[in-house]
């Protein structure tokens, strides 16, 4: 009985306003997850749409969120990560009770705009929220749980979608886009109710160096380094599979599996591979190790497409194995230098200009890794182990260069992020004036 109530203890996030910020995230996920499991068979057979219109629709939303990251970062700067939290959630909730009054495919690339500038107006409120409301030591791992509790809610969705998917009828399918809807109303409601993180001073100095991250050349660099490292998620939703089931001999039912592996090594893993992510030197060796057990995995992959039975399932599984690996190690990287490189002032502005390098990555991504691990018929695989080779020789260089840069917050000169003291917010928090 102990060790059970040990067991729960580590999946419970503190409590306060680290458990709310958790339990909001299962709940939003539970919806986007009923509603992306039947969203394509929702676009065709309600809407009436067709392959190539949906798939214009998210190219023109993608792009969307490229062109509004930066300015959308701005504002939530200037109103404050809480209330950017809500309206995009209150945003959301409006598009996705609009999805079912659609009647032409103008509407529907209207709404998927909508909703992609909203869906990014929120998440970049969450992240200045929980850096403006937690201790510097305790962000990252609120983010880590929150992340965990994500994909539980995540997967209980997909197991509605796939009711309401059985149900075969379009009541069903309206009723899955509602319930995402509703529970985006009920997350903006709670957000309003979380408590008031401290107030950033907006100054006319600071208001002018917001602008600064545009000229912030070792932050850049950083970011298309940390773009380049998102390969890794593109590898495993999109090239495994494709691999998978085109190059070995691995069965159909193996995709599943696959994916559930995932989910369930982040549910039960993220917040303890967090550790470590508590300083600018942690988070490069974070993205390091996430680099290399990457490349390592590549080699593996390329090794499943000659093996048979029940060899390629081992090698495909330790490939997941492997990227979740990195996936959870660079997750914890990413929120440390999100919420602590930033000035408090530019937090929106800086999350902006990662984001937008990031989107742009996404758009070549998918095409470039095709080409290299599944058109080469698979020696592609050690090109793509060794771009993940480099990122691990480069984060040492270009986060050290993160940590030497001073940076500007509310009129004054603030010292980078320390690594010698990195739980406290003075250390690695600019000061203000």
């Amino acid at each position: 009985m102990d060790g059970h109530r040990f067991a729960v203890s580590r999946l419970l996030p503190p409590p306060g306003l680290p458990r709310a910020i958790a339990y909001q995230s299962a709940m939003v996920a539970v919806g986007s997850g009923t509603f992306l499991t039947g969203s394509i068979v929702f676009f065709t057979e309600v809407l009436g749409l067709s392959a190539v219109q949906i798939g214009v629709g998210f190219s023109i939303a993608g792009l969307a969120g490229v062109a509004t990251s930066l300015p959308l970062g701005a504002l939530a700067d200037r109103i404050g990560g809480q209330r950017s939290w809500a309206v995009g959630a209150l945003g959301s909730a409006l598009t996705f009770a609009a999805y079912p009054l659609v009647m032409s495919f103008v509407g529907f690339v209207v709404l998927m705009v909508v909703a992609a500038v909203t869906d990014s107006f929120a998440n970049a409120g969450r992240t200045i929220y929980t850096a403006d409301a937690m201790p510097a030591g305790d962000r990252v791992r609120t983010m880590a749980y929150a992340r965990s509790y994500l994909n539980a809610g995540f997967t209980l969705g997909t197991g509605l979608g796939a009711v309401a998917l059985a149900f075969d009828s379009a009541a069903a399918l309206v009723a899955m886009v509602l319930l995402n809807s509703a529970l985006s109303l009920l997350n903006a409601g709670l957000v309003t109710r979380l408590p008031a993180a401290p107030v950033v001073r907006h100054d006319r100095a600071a208001t002018a160096s917001r602008w600064a991250v545009l000229k912030d050349l070792p932050y850049v660099t950083t970011a298309v380094l940390l773009a380049v490292m998102m390969f890794h998620s593109v590898i495993l939703v999109e090239i495994l599979p494709l691999w998978a089931i085109t190059h070995t001999d691995a069965p159909k039912p193996l995709l599943g599996a696959m994916l559930a592996l995932n989910t369930v090594l982040v549910i039960t893993l993220q917040v303890p591979a967090s550790r470590g992510a508590d300083s600018l030197p942690g988070a490069a060796r974070l993205i390091r190790r996430g680099a290399l057990v990457t490349a390592l995995a590549c080699p593996v992959a390329a090794l499943a497409g000659r093996t048979g039975g029940g060899w390629t399932v081992v090698a495909l599984l330790g490939v997941v194995v492997l990227v979740t690996t990195t996936e959870l190690w660079f997750s914890a990287a990413l929120w440390f230098v999100q919420t602590n490189v930033p000035p408090a002032a530019s937090r929106g502005v800086y999350l902006g200009t990662a984001q937008t390098i990031s989107s742009a990555a996404d758009v070549f991504a998918p095409v470039g890794l095709t080409l290299l691990a599944i058109q080469t018929g698979g020696w592609g695989w050690w090109v793509v182990a060794a771009i993940f080779v480099g990122c691990a020789l480069a984060a040492g260089p270009a986060v050290g260069w993160v940590a030497r840069t001073s940076r500007i917050d509310a009129g004054a000169d603030a010292p980078p992020p320390s690594s010698s003291t990195p739980d406290s917010e003075a250390a690695v928090r600019p000061t203000s004036a």
